[in-house]
């Protein structure tokens, strides 16, 4: 990984502190195979490295098949004005490379250890690791936290890939018959499926869905939420009555910023950020 701090010297001599270019393109955090994976990083604007901050990462949604980082680049952009470290993951997809979900939650995993393992580098928190996703990429991050197995052989397991707060955008949080992606995940959603691994300790969450979403139902959703406040977790479960599927992304102005207004809000609850929303 020696590269991977020569990459990031070299952009701080480059751009210089004072006026920090908001995010590096294609900083690469695995390689698996003949695939390489990046990750795009935005920096708070006054980012000084006498300070350590808390960072988040997101996850794009697209049913483990296809979606990109783009899509969480407005919230990237948002929560480093607010002052943390932001993360946009690339994951390894069905279209693109020919693999399984299973193989997308490795990544997931392998992202979140890249950046506790960098977290000096990157002047992170590393008690201060937020995971973020939209959908199938709700999932990675659910899964990131709470399901035990589907770690890459490389990784060094001595560090955690389970973040310390989660925010879910209409995650996927059933693998189960009648579930999404049981047709995919099979018999193996037993040690996959968040809904059905969910213990003491599962990082405090919120969890934002549509009353219309066609792929995860409100029941499901309210059944998480009593799973998780049975073993001690907390988990904010915010309905948007009439909402379907995706309703929280950046070409739904409104509710896009309705929603990331409550994420500011529950990361302040939680001691990640101070002060008001943007």
């Amino acid at each position: 990984m020696k590269h991977l701090s020569l990459i990031y010297i070299i952009f701080i001599l480059a751009s210089g502190l004072s006026g920090f270019a908001q995010h590096i393109h294609q900083l690469p955090y695995k390689q698996i195979d003949s695939v390489s994976l990046s990750m795009k990083v935005f920096f708070p604007e006054k980012y000084d490295t006498s300070n350590t901050y808390p960072a988040i990462v997101f996850f794009f949604g697209g049913g483990w098949t296809t979606g990109n980082v783009s899509q969480f680049k407005p919230h990237a952009e948002y929560f480093s004005e607010r002052g943390l470290v932001c993360f946009l993951a690339d994951y390894r997809v069905e279209q693109r490379q020919q693999t399984s979900p299973f193989e997308s939650l490795k990544d997931a995993k392998s992202a979140i250890r890249f950046i506790r393992e960098h977290a000096g580098e990157y002047h992170i928190d590393t008690a201060g690791i937020i995971a973020a996703g939209g959908s199938a990429g709700g999932h990675l991050a659910a899964a990131a936290a709470i399901i035990k197995g589907f770690n890459e052989e490389s990784d060094d397991l001595s560090t955690s890939s389970v973040p310390d707060a989660l925010i879910l955008f209409n995650p996927v949080i059933d693998n189960g018959p009648g579930g999404y992606g049981y047709e995919r995940i099979g018999n193996k959603y037993k040690d996959f499926s968040p809904l059905h691994n969910i213990t003491e300790g599962a990082p405090p969450t919120i969890f934002f869905l549509g009353t219309k979403d066609k792929w995860i139902p409100v029941e499901t959703a309210q059944y998480y939420k009593i799973i998780m406040e049975k073993v001690g977790s907390r988990c904010d479960l915010i309905l948007f009555e009439g909402e379907g599927h995706g309703f929280f992304n950046y070409r739904n102005t409104d509710l896009y910023y309705q929603t990331i207004i409550e994420a500011d809000s529950f990361l302040v609850s939680l001691g990640y950020l101070k002060g008001a929303p943007l």
